[in-house]
């Protein structure tokens, strides 16, 4: 399977909705509530992408795209823990039938590359405590856990993540 990574544009919008609320139904089934995820909209999540893609200041979005469409995507920016020159990336997704492929790998090199390129040192990203699969890959990617944390979730329901860091952002950018 081959892909393509490019930068995303507002017209963008509907295909990332598509990715990113089949990939929270694929990847969080039986981590969140089955009664939220059936309640995700592409609509609402399509108007957000639009408005976060016209004027994206120093956010990054990268999609990934096979020969049938959008498989992927990652968004990153400033740490919302306000640390100097780390960057955050807030959301990475592939659907299920474009893992394995090493699509997720180059998401994460590229996004960071894009984020170094605007000055940050370090990068962080945050995941549910259990989703294990994911953790096993930002742990095989080099990345260093720290502490689990309680976190507001969908509902106001508390969750619990970890939050997997690099501290030298070119360990992962090359």
């Amino acid at each position: 399977m081959s892909f393509v990574v490019f930068p995303a544009g507002p017209s963008d919008a509907e295909d990332l909705a598509r990715v990113h609320v089949a990939s929270w139904r694929e990847t969080y089934r039986g981590l969140l509530a089955d009664a939220f995820l059936a309640r995700m909209s592409e609509p609402g999540f399509a108007r957000r992408f639009r408005r976060t893609l016209t004027a994206p200041g120093d956010s990054v979005t990268l999609a990934a795209a096979a020969r049938d469409g959008l498989v992927g995507y990652a968004q990153g920016g400033l740490s919302r823990r306000g640390v100097a020159d780390e960057a955050e990336i807030a959301t990475l997704y592939v659907l299920r039938l474009a893992q394995g492929h090493g699509l997720g790998q180059r998401l994460m090199v590229e996004t960071a590359r894009a984020l170094a390129a605007q000055g940050a040192t370090s990068l962080m990203i945050s995941v549910l405590r259990d989703n294990v699969s994911a953790r096993g890959f930002y742990e095989h990617l080099g990345g260093e856990p720290e502490a689990t944390r309680q976190e507001p979730g969908p509902g106001g329901r508390l969750l619990y993540e970890v939050s997997y860091r690099w501290p030298d952002i070119g360990t992962l950018a090359g």
